[in-house]
């Protein structure tokens, strides 16, 4: 190459670096493009990452759920069989005692009454009207589950309707527990001869036909006597106000 012919291509290189550095109407066209392509290319960057972490989450998120499955299965299965050889035992000793517990999952549908938190229906498959069931949220007890314009209505604790049997502390003192509409529930009924104290735990006695033996209610936080009974104020231990689901115990036996 001749030194014109290279001196040409140095100073039109020059120009149009030049031009191109100073000049906004070439740079603009230029620059927006590139500007366009890094801002499509991040945003796909963007969803891609995104699309990772939503994979991951959910896939740890499954096999989680399915970790608690198998040990919920497990569970169930080591109780049949337990149920099974209790069974067994009683037939062995021409006994006419038998265990079958049965529980289920049941749907919350809407509040009974707008404003009324305690108040719930329930969309309950084979409904029996004449029994009053249990209900349990997270293995606590949650209330119990009547019949209301024949429909299953769920009394959640604090309504002053929903009653059960319940064993206090350490001597298991009896008691009948109902809601009072407030934050707070009482139990009634308790015999004077039992050692009832602030702090001890409450659970269910299971002679109500409605609850297993031994669901937890919630702590006494405080007692007092009245016509040869004592009484305690229990704080629950259920607490959740708008739970979409709830076990409802068909059989305690």
């Amino acid at each position: 190459m001749n030194k014109g012919l290279l001196g040409f291509f140095t100073i039109f290189i020059a120009l149009f670096v030049g031009a191109f550095y100073y000049s906004n109407t070439i740079q603009s066209p230029i620059i927006s493009s590139l500007n366009y392509i890094k801002s499509t290319f991040n945003d796909s960057l963007e969803a891609i990452k995104n699309k990772i972490q939503t994979h991951t989450f959910q896939a740890e998120h499954i096999e989680s759920l399915n970790t608690k499955l198998q040990k919920y299965e497990n569970n169930h299965l080591v109780m049949q069989q337990l149920a099974s050889e209790i069974n067994d035992l009683f037939e062995e000793n021409h006994s006419t005692l038998k265990t079958d517990p049965k529980v289920e999952l049941v749907r919350t549908i809407s509040y009974e009454k707008f404003g009324d938190f305690n108040r719930i229906w329930l969309d309950i498959k084979d409904y029996n009207s004449s029994k009053i069931y249990g209900l349990t949220y997270k293995e606590l007890v949650a209330g119990i589950v009547i019949d209301y314009k024949g429909k299953p209505l769920g009394l959640l604790n604090k309504d002053i309707k929903s009653s059960y049997s319940v064993e206090i502390g350490k001597e298991k003192a009896p008691g009948i527990a109902h809601g009072n509409n407030s934050q707070n529930l009482v139990v009634n009924f308790i015999p004077a001869w039992f050692e009832v104290n602030e702090g001890d735990e409450v659970t269910t006695s299971g002679l109500d036909n409605i609850f297993f033996k031994g669901l937890k209610v919630g702590k006494v936080i405080s007692v007092s006597s009245a016509q040869g009974y004592q009484n305690a104020v229990i704080e629950p231990y259920y607490k959740t106000k708008s739970p979409n689901y709830f076990h409802m115990i068909r059989r305690i036996k």
